[in-house]
């Protein structure tokens, strides 16, 4: 069962501080949620954690758009809820199941070969495709390295005057 809904999270976290405002808004979505769609546990989905939390700890939006579906598992039902228009994220990676014995080890060996090989061939064409930038684009002079100062051939008693000349004014007062 798929039910869309726009929670009202303003009255909720006006009631919170300021630094904990999108903290009570989540747990403000979680119990609409929970009272909407009459099953204990909620799950939110990361683009709306994301929404939720967007403008920082302080600053939640007033209301969410969401979509919200029972999720039935082997540990027990949930909610899931993300943003409308967005589509739902598996919560659980799927996991490969590796074979046994000696087909395993052919298999772990076959499959690293080819992760090397395809590693190496992204490398040389990368290499190639920058080199195809540099031959269309046309290179202009190098610009100038800054020479760095060098202060060997003036006296220290003239640097210590070109130290302090940002610090007076016109009329002779010191400026700090």
């Amino acid at each position: 069962m798929e039910r869309n809904y726009i929670i009202p999270l303003r009255r909720q976290w006006l009631k919170a501080p300021t630094y904990e405002r999108s903290m009570v808004a989540t747990r403000a979505a979680k119990s609409f949620l929970k009272r909407h769609m009459k099953v204990e546990t909620v799950k939110l989905g990361r683009h709306l954690n994301m929404a939720l939390w967007k403008n920082g700890p302080r600053n939640p939006p007033h209301k969410v758009e969401v979509s919200a579906e029972i999720v039935k598992d082997k540990d027990g039902d949930y909610v899931y809820a993300e943003l409308v228009g967005v589509k739902k994220e598996l919560l659980k990676p799927i996991v490969e199941e590796k074979k046994g014995g000696l087909a395993g080890k052919v298999a772990e060996l076959t499959g690293a070969d080819k992760k090397k090989e395809d590693k190496a061939l992204h490398k040389v064409e990368d290499i190639k495709a920058e080199e195809k930038l540099l031959k269309e684009v046309p290179l202009e002079k190098e610009p100038a390295k800054p020479i760095a100062e060098d202060h060997s051939h003036v006296n220290k008693g003239e640097l210590e005057k070109d130290r302090f000349k940002h610090d007076k004014k016109q009329d002779g007062r010191r400026v700090k």
